[in-house]
């Protein structure tokens, strides 16, 4: 009867631990989530920013064209896209109502070369480079780009959401040591005398702390696992509840590598308290035991 209490003593203190980490993992991995989706938006964002080259009087389609091609080869471009003389005249004819072709007899538009950047080229002085490389193309009479000023404003927001969000996440992240390492503690707290008595029939601090570190790192991955099967749960059900579908924003290539970083943080952290608090009490005499 004695040794069923113990046992069922020893994995009730378990679960407690498993389910505080689970917890706090699943907290991280949400902060961890927030983070994804507001980087790949703030990306999608800065790539909103669009370039339009406008080609000389002279400039055929044919050469609008091959001018684009070149462009699209450049690592700052993205979505190029071609406007020929006549689909120029369309646009101008649906947004004003004025016909040019028949007020002048001839098609006076030129065609464009429209394109996007990529986020890592979206500052001022990055635009005003490509600019002034584009304008040099032979053909090209003028660059319309947006205003700097805009730009510059945009980026600086973005800059202090993502400071933000960072300060957030490496706050959650010492709240999350700080409690798991507490939980940690309180689970070995109870097994200070276990390891005294070990110490007392001779064992080396290593045979006492390994298997306290390994029960816990079990402890660490098991909680990693809930976190990342409940998070996945309610990722898959989430599009059913009528608030969206995080995944299509994010990824499940995404989620597989935040569950395996709140796995690993999960191993780590349990398995660092684990070693520190059986340290403490490896170096504590039997009277400092009841403090």
């Amino acid at each position: 009867m004695e040794n069923k209490e113990v046992k069922i003593s020893f994995w009730a203190s378990h679960l407690t631990t498993i389910v505080s980490v689970t917890l706090v993992l699943i907290l991280v991995g949400l902060i961890s989530l927030v983070w994804v989706g507001a980087d790949k938006e703030t990306r999608r964002l800065r790539e909103q920013v669009e370039l339009s080259a406008v080609m000389a009087d002279s400039v055929s389609d044919l050469r609008a064209k091959e001018i684009g091609q070149e462009i699209a080869r450049k690592p700052y471009s993205r979505n190029v896209r071609v406007i020929t003389k006549d689909k120029a005249l369309e646009y101008w004819t649906a947004q004003t109502g004025e016909n040019l072709k028949e007020l002048y007899g001839v098609n006076p538009l030129s065609p464009e070369v429209v394109f996007r950047v990529n986020a890592d080229w979206n500052s001022v002085q990055q635009l005003d480079s490509i600019k002034a490389q584009v304008a040099a193309l032979p053909g090209v009479e003028s660059v319309d780009a947006p205003d700097s000023a805009m730009v510059a404003a945009m980026n600086s927001n973005i800059k202090g959401f993502t400071l933000i969000l960072a300060i957030v996440a490496i706050v959650m992240l010492v709240i999350s040591f700080v409690l798991i390492n507490n939980t940690v503690q309180l689970t070995i707290y109870s097994r200070r005398f276990t390891i005294h008595t070990m110490q007392l029939v001779g064992a080396t601090n290593g045979f006492i702390s390994r298997p306290v570190v390994m029960s816990n790192a079990m402890c660490g991955l098991v909680a990693g696992l809930l976190a990342s099967g409940l998070m996945a749960a309610a990722l898959a059900c989430a599009p059913h509840t009528g608030i969206g579908n995080p995944v299509a924003e994010i990824g499940w290539e995404y989620f597989a590598v935040i569950s395996g970083g709140i796995i690993l943080l999960g191993i780590l952290l349990t398995s660092i308290s684990a070693w520190i608090a059986t340290a403490r009490y490896l170096r504590k005499d039997y009277g400092e035991l009841f403090r």
